[in-house]
């Protein structure tokens, strides 16, 4: 699972991060108790520890990948965890401000802006990209907007603001997939990430502004989340200290 990385004990670390989230994650689901009126079976430390988890194997990859590695990617990819587990955090109301969701959209939009430059420093779309695969995603991203978040809503500027995120979150899978239509074996693990990353946050948008609920929606929107981020930071370590 981990070959590309020479170094035993480099390739153990990232084994270890890895098993960590995985335990974090579908343990919480697991063991946890129904809490947060039936939405949580997940304890909110276990998914913020989960992220964690994460962030430290995107860091872990820069400093793996220090000599060698395509530094500039792995530095955007490890940004932009960070400041997905701050979008967590925000999302979670464990940071202190007077909006939670928009802090959380700031946090996640200006992680899609880095993982976005982090696929462009592959180098893989440097020439004749399939532009028709980004155009396709803008579109699912503008409908799926529409759909949970504004259809039926009297629109505050909160609503507004949710369409140019989806179309960036939108843009994060449509560039995802034309690396994976240009090198399917390396990228078709991170387009399906970034796939999940937008479902995961069209689930959430419905339940915030459309009352969108069933029991264990928020595990529903993490076990979707959480494996998105996963293959993200895995897929560009893969990348960035192959090529």
């Amino acid at each position: 699972m981990f070959e590309f990385i020479s170094n035993d004990a480099e390739r153990g670390w990232l084994v270890i991060l890895f098993g960590l989230w995985a335990l974090l994650l579908v343990g919480g689901f697991i063991f946890g108790r129904s809490h947060d009126g039936g939405k949580h079976r997940m304890p909110t430390w276990t998914r913020m520890a989960s992220s964690l988890a994460l962030v430290a194997a995107a860091w872990s990859g820069v400093v793996i990948g220090r000599e060698g590695g395509n530094t500039a990617a792995l530095l955007l990819a490890a940004a932009g965890m960070t400041l997905g587990l701050a979008g967590d955090l925000f999302m979670a109301g464990l940071l202190p401000t007077k909006n939670n969701v928009l802090g959380g959209i700031g946090a996640f939009g200006l992680g899609h802006v880095a993982y976005i430059a982090a696929f462009l420093q592959t180098g893989v779309l440097a020439a004749n990209p399939p532009w028709w695969a980004l155009v396709v995603w803008w579109l699912i991203g503008s409908g799926g907007w529409y759909v949970a978040v504004f259809r039926g809503q009297q629109p505050t500027p909160l609503h507004y603001a949710a369409l140019p995120y989806a179309l960036l979150l939108a843009s994060t899978a449509g560039v995802a997939t034309m690396m994976a239509i240009v090198m399917p074996p390396l990228f078709v693990t991170l387009a399906v990430g970034a796939a999940l990353f937008l479902i995961s946050d069209l689930i959430l948008a419905a339940q915030l502004f459309n009352g969108l609920h069933f029991r264990l929606i928020g595990d529903v929107v993490w076990l979707t989340y959480g494996p998105a981020q996963m293959l993200i930071v895995y897929s560009m370590l893969r990348a960035a200290l192959v090529g």
